[in-house]
């Protein structure tokens, strides 16, 4: 099997995968075994986020770090998504000038970084308006 293909059968790769807990309903991102809530009373199930929020907090980078520093200036923001879980990720498609607190986003996964002489590409979820 082609590398590329198997990591597209890892469920949480290219997916905003969370839990929810069956007892009091929250939704947590990252994936949790014990509720934080309900502790060992509530039963956690699977779930997928819609990857939709709000921007809650930003800041641009303009020095980046080592690896990265054809992208500066970029955009990290927590975002607060729909389901609520609060998240941190890069904001792209726009310039970091025009992001405000309260713009909505939407999840979108794509190239972070090349490791490597064998040149093994690593996606991850990046966050885009809406």
């Amino acid at each position: 099997m082609p590398v590329p293909r198997f990591w597209r059968q890892i469920t949480n790769r290219y997916n905003l995968i969370g839990t929810r807990c069956e007892n009091c309903d929250e939704v947590f991102f990252p994936p949790r075994h014990v509720c934080p809530i309900c502790r060992r009373i509530g039963k956690l199930e699977p779930y997928q986020l819609k990857g939709r929020g709000k921007i809650v907090s930003h800041t641009t980078v303009h020095v980046s770090p080592k690896g990265f520093e054809d992208e500066a200036p970029y955009s990290v923001a927590i975002i607060k998504l729909d389901e609520g879980p609060r998240v941190t990720g890069q904001i792209t498609d726009c310039d970091p000038e025009e992001i405000q607190i309260g713009d909505e986003v939407e999840v979108t996964f794509r190239h972070v970084r090349e490791d490597g002489e064998s040149g093994v590409i690593y996606y991850g979820y990046k966050f885009r308006p809406v």
